[in-house]
């Protein structure tokens, strides 16, 4: 059983950068892939970003909307996982989720439906 606990959100404004912080408890998170989804009103949640780790490193997973403005990265000895987040915009505003799986099926790691464990989640409000 894994527990999940999001931090780091709040209100920022367009072009600001914020950093969302997922403490991971009950079994070390090294055992996982961990994911950021984020869900705006009125829409479905989405995929993100994920990182999985191995004895050879760590591998990233990111959505085409936030390429070169998010990243993600994990602290194995804080067992907490960040999402970096540069150059906001009005549209990144949503409820942002932390989430893990144990799947080896990197194809979905997009997928909501591959992560057994999720956090209560985040706000992030970017203001125009």
């Amino acid at each position: 059983q894994v527990q999940l606990v999001e931090s780091g959100g709040g209100l920022v404004q367009a072009g600001d950068s914020l950093r969302l912080s997922c403490a991971a408890s009950g079994r070390t998170f090294s055992g996982y892939v961990m994911g950021w989804f984020r869900q705006a009103p009125g829409k479905e949640r989405e995929f993100v970003l994920a990182i999985s780790h191995s004895y050879s490193g760590s591998r990233t997973y990111s959505a085409d909307s936030v390429k070169g403005r998010f990243t993600i990265s994990g602290d194995s000895a804080k067992n907490t996982v960040y999402l970096q987040m540069n150059s906001l915009r009005p549209e990144d505003t949503a409820v942002y989720y932390c989430a893990a799986t144990s799947t080896l099926d990197s194809s979905r790691y997009y997928t909501e439906s591959a992560y057994a464990y999720w956090g209560r989640g985040t706000q992030v409000t970017v203001s125009s």
